[in-house]
């Protein structure tokens, strides 16, 4: 194609007829409670943690430094390796896992990850509440650490599979929202457990993550497979009667015809690890992995893993600061219904960039207020009003996650691969969230302790070369049929060059050319020039 397309990235190219069905939304209802599992570990450990009962059954040393130790700088009173490796060590797992999940969804189908992790996570559960010393306690987060990595890779691929492409935003976010709860529920279980006499509260708090395990290893039992994966396995007929079904219309071969070519070509890739790093796919897999890796570096972890933890550390008492932390699960799970409502409207680029300065502009009054009160000897108390302000600004940097960078940084991932590398893509997405996570976790207590405030304004300065970095490089992809997505990177500015026209096909679709005729080439009305 001489000199290119004149390509229309927004999704205006081609709609396929159909309608948001039922089936569809309970599908995906189910399979985002995938998220449960996710939310319910992060808000989970940083109140068991912040526990005096379990810092002195597992962790004496650093219960003695809290209680005992007058001298220890504020910032470092819960400074110890072995207490982050309590938390971090799921994250490893989960980073571990996600390869070979990869493979399990791509040769099984995306029901049967979900359902493997599920039933990891169910041991775990049983395995931490029933720990009788350190060993038993890491070995349970460890198993915790497989399941969420099968759930995370598998869910939010099923739900942009699932999802009519004018509502796939709103759908997979339905995944983003079910970590919130997941938060949430921890944050009052932790709440409540901690005021459990006899000291055996932790265990409840660690048992319950069974209940989140339960109802995605249930619910993935009744699960459809999507289209795009029955296509991808070999199974014909029964992709067209799904996708039949979830569109609620018997006018679905115009997208049958593009999901179809798409599994065509997903069958001639044999080593999808391999074919990942072709030119043709290098503005998808610079996303898969920048973008989780900047979402940790927002240090959200550092206040959700911590938020007990942290509001502790700078003057709030033991239940002020599970109080804290539930306040702040709160504002995350509204605020994720603005980028559910939104997100198919305004766009992608939108939220990103509005979140990043909200979020950079948090970063920075909450160090500044910290550094105010206890410079960097660590030593002041906050008033009661003082801490408020604090906290009502940490519950505005979190809103601007929840609407941005928390949803997206799972959404856009999941959306933009086509389906020959689609599995091996999510599971780098996966295993870059995870390694930085656990990077974070390990390292933010020894951090707080020698950056003190500063931590904040580190953080801050990831989160403006993030929100830089979208407006220059992410191309808007709201509304674009998933197996479309190839248009959008041929149309930017950057990333079109990494594209030959001969690889804008991604299906072998009909393309109207400018002089009337139609060949095979582009999934969409493409001028060209």
């Amino acid at each position: 194609m001489a000199g290119g397309a004149n390509l229309n990235p927004t999704g205006d190219g081609k709609e396929y007829p159909g309608k948001m069905t039922m089936f569809v939304f309970l599908a995906c209802l189910v399979a985002a409670t995938g998220g449960l599992i996710f939310g319910y570990d992060i808000g989970i450990s940083g109140g068991v943690t912040s526990m005096d009962s379990f810092l002195r059954k597992f962790f004496p040393s650093v219960y003695r430094k809290e209680k005992e130790d007058t001298s220890t700088n504020q910032y470092c009173k819960f400074d110890s390796q072995l207490l982050t490796t309590f938390t971090s060590s799921l994250y490893l797992a989960a980073l571990i896992a996600s390869f070979f999940a990869s493979s399990v969804t791509r040769t099984f189908g995306r029901k049967w990850s979900m359902f493997g992790g599920g039933i990891t996570f169910l041991v775990g559960a049983a395995l931490n509440g029933a720990a009788k010393d350190v060993a038993m306690l890491i070995i349970g987060r460890i198993l915790l650490g497989v399941g969420v990595g099968f759930a995370n890779q598998s869910v939010p691929l099923y739900l942009s599979e699932m999802a009519p492409a004018e509502l796939r935003g709103m759908l997979n976010i339905g995944f983003q929202l079910m970590i919130t709860i997941g938060i949430l529920a921890a944050s009052l279980i932790n709440y409540g457990t901690a005021k459990i006499k006899g000291g055996w509260g932790w265990r409840v708090s660690l048992a319950l993550a069974a209940v989140p395990a339960a109802i995605i290893t249930l619910g993935s039992l009744f699960l459809p497979d999507t289209p795009n994966s029955l296509l991808q396995r070999g199974h014909q007929h029964q992709a067209l009667t799904m996708l039949r079904k979830i569109r609620g219309t018997d006018d679905i071969h115009l997208e049958y015809a593009d999901l179809q070519a798409a599994g065509d070509e997903s069958k001639t890739v044999q080593h999808p690890w391999r074919n990942i790093i072709h030119r043709r796919y290098r503005p998808q897999l610079t996303m898969a992995i920048l973008i989780p890796f900047f979402q940790q570096l927002t240090g959200i972890n550092v206040i959700m893993f911590y938020a007990p933890v942290l509001f502790k550390t700078i003057g709030f008492g033991n239940n002020a600061s599970l109080m804290s932390a539930v306040i702040t699960g709160l504002v995350n799970v509204f605020a994720t219904f603005v980028s559910i409502f939104t997100v198919d409207r305004l766009g992608r680029r939108k939220l990103f960039l509005q979140g990043g300065v909200q979020m950079f502009a948090c970063q920075i009054i909450v160090g500044t207020l910290i550094a105010a009160k206890f410079g960097t000897s660590g030593e002041g108390h906050l008033s009661k009003s003082y801490s408020s302000g604090v906290v009502a600004f940490i519950c505005i940097y979190v809103a601007g996650f929840a609407w941005s960078w928390g949803p997206l940084g799972w959404l856009v991932p999941s959306e933009i691969f086509p389906l020959e590398i689609r599995s091996a893509g999510q599971s780098i997405t996966v295993s870059v969230n995870m390694l930085f996570t656990f990077v974070i976790a390990q390292a933010f207590l020894s951090l707080l302790c020698r950056f003190k405030f500063g931590l904040f304004y580190f953080f801050g300065g990831w989160v403006l070369i993030m929100t830089v970095f979208i407006a220059i490089f992410l191309p808007e992809t709201k509304g674009v049929p998933i197996e479309e997505m190839v248009l959008v990177w041929k149309a930017h500015w950057f990333w079109g060059r990494f594209i030959a026209d001969e690889h804008v096909h991604a299906g072998g679709a009909v393309v109207e050319m400018a002089d009337g005729k139609h060949g095979v080439g582009m999934k969409a009305t493409a001028t060209t020039v």
